[in-house]
């Protein structure tokens, strides 16, 4: 791992964001994360990122409540996310998510507002094709 080069979290983040509101209801945000096959899915108000709903998070909700219809996703997102910048490096956000055991961080300008997300999965594909170009 000490060959790969350490880039910033703009080059890796996917900018092609779904976001609901805080009184979107769950099934709603449901059909958002099925419908594009992510897992999750950015809480925003006024352009402002106010938190983020994972497909844990529906672990939790239907573990709980079994959800009636008019539950809003306010209920169950984490509030107060950790964010990173885009000039923020992989390796920061890494080692943010494994301290807190995070698999999704929201990206956020100099205003709080939602310009991308960085996920596991955009980490392990860096550090896949960067380790397959180091033995090339």
């Amino acid at each position: 791992m000490d060959d790969i080069e350490d880039i910033f979290v703009a080059r890796l983040m996917t900018t092609d964001l779904h976001t609901v509101t805080p009184d979107t209801l769950v099934e709603d945000a449901a059909a958002v994360l099925l419908d594009n096959d992510i897992s999750s899915a950015l809480v925003v108000e006024d352009d402002t990122l106010v938190g983020i709903l994972t497909t844990t998070d529906f672990v939790d909700i239907v573990a709980k409540s079994q959800p009636k219809a008019e539950t809003t996703v306010e209920r169950y997102m984490s509030t107060d996310p950790v964010t990173a910048e885009a000039q923020d490096t992989v390796t920061s956000v890494a080692a943010l998510m494994v301290d807190h055991g995070f698999h999704h961080v929201p990206v956020v300008d100099d205003d709080g507002t939602a310009i991308g997300i960085i996920t596991t999965s955009d980490l392990a594909a860096y550090v896949s094709t960067a380790e397959a170009e180091a033995s090339a």
